[in-house]
């Protein structure tokens, strides 16, 4: 399965780009609907660092995910590969493009139900559109950030 939310952000590459490397970014990208604990954060910046997460599954159902960084190329990509977690597989590219209204920031998500086809099914009943409005709010949080609160 496949998941791509693009966005136009009226700030740099590098603007758009290091908001991700702040050291609250994580907590600042999760939705206030979200019931998630961060166990430990991510630098970006450093391959192969890891970000350990507490998920809601479902009802008091919680599991840890666990998120690898295995590119960083600044301003224009980094990735996250989970190595534990609820999926069979998920990786999540991030990319920051120039746009000629500043930057176009990419998030491409490929994942992987656990359980097969029963799996798949499951996970496109429960998540709906889950991935869409999380990813519209961290873009908006993004935007926000680059274009309100530290304007270019």
């Amino acid at each position: 399965m496949r998941f791509i939310k693009e966005s136009v952000i009226k700030a740099s590459p590098e603007r758009v780009f290091s908001f991700h490397e702040l050291p609250d970014a994580l907590e600042r990208l999760i939705p206030p609907w979200e019931d998630v604990e961060v166990i430990q954060k991510a630098d970006i910046r450093q391959v192969g660092s890891r970000a350990i997460i507490k998920i809601r599954i479902l009802g008091p159902i919680r599991e840890l995910w666990v998120a690898e960084h295995t590119i960083y190329e600044p301003p224009h990509a980094f990735e996250d590969i989970q190595v534990d977690g609820p999926w069979k597989y998920w990786r999540h590219r991030h990319f920051v493009e120039t746009h000629e209204d500043g930057a176009v920031l990419r998030d491409e998500i490929e994942y992987t139900a656990p359980f097969g086809v029963l799996g798949e099914f499951a996970v496109n009943l429960v998540m709906g559109d889950k991935l869409a409005k999380t990813f519209d709010y961290r873009h908006e949080v993004t935007r926000k950030w680059c274009e309100e609160i530290h304007p270019t």
